[in-house]
């Protein structure tokens, strides 16, 4: 999650809540009351949404007394999905994913610590799959049996292979399960020769630099 998570107030003009957004490069935030309690989140769409067309008829001094006006608590969601610090990662991602929303304000109690966003999830992503880090890339279909993935891990570090990353995914049905392993201290042609005779078969085979 990040923190510590930049939040406002229900009556901050919708103008200032903007301005920090963009000063700040998030996207959405939690809104507090005076006792630190959550009572929305707002997002930076919600108060695009609520600023005039560029083809209104007011003057500019017409639309920033109006915006003035506007405050947080009359756009905000009030009907906000939470976590706790405690709460799996994959869980927030199944939340997020499943309501179609990018955060979720993390509570200690009824304090917000934290907030989870799509950026998080990607930056796990990156570190489950060992994105940033040199090595071999292999993906292969592995029959969803008990023991088969041991077989495939040995057989690699056997060889001297180093598994950086280890990932498992669905497969193509229901007999298996798609592996994505960044693998360092063996070549490319030496670990297909290795996984070869252990998987239904290689999907992708790459040598990366990482980043």
């Amino acid at each position: 999650m990040t923190r510590p998570v930049l939040t406002v107030r229900p009556g901050t003009p919708i103008q200032d809540a903007l301005q920090l957004m963009r000063t700040e490069h998030i996207r959405r935030a939690p809104v507090v009351d005076e006792q630190g309690r959550l009572v929305g989140i707002v997002s930076e769409r919600d108060l695009l949404h609520a600023s005039p067309s560029e083809a209104t008829s007011l003057s500019i001094w017409e639309v920033h007394y109006l915006l003035s006006k506007i405050t947080v608590d009359r756009i905000m969601a009030k009907d906000v999905l939470t976590v706790t610090e405690d709460t799996p990662i994959e869980e927030a991602a199944r939340i997020m994913a499943d309501n179609k929303i990018g955060g979720l304000p993390v509570l200690r109690g009824t304090e917000v610590v934290g907030i989870v966003t799509e950026t998080d999830l990607f930056k796990v992503f990156l570190e489950l799959l060992g994105a940033r880090e040199a090595g071999v890339r292999l993906s292969a279909l592995v029959a969803d049996r008990t023991g088969e993935l041991a077989k495939l891990t040995s057989a690699i570090t056997k060889a001297g292979g180093n598994i950086l990353a280890l990932v498992v995914f669905l497969g193509e049905s229901t007999e298996n399960r798609l592996v994505t392993a960044k693998v360092e201290g063996i070549e490319q042609a030496a670990l297909r020769k290795i996984v070869e005779p252990l998987v239904e078969r290689i999907v992708d085979l790459r040598t990366t630099h990482g980043a």
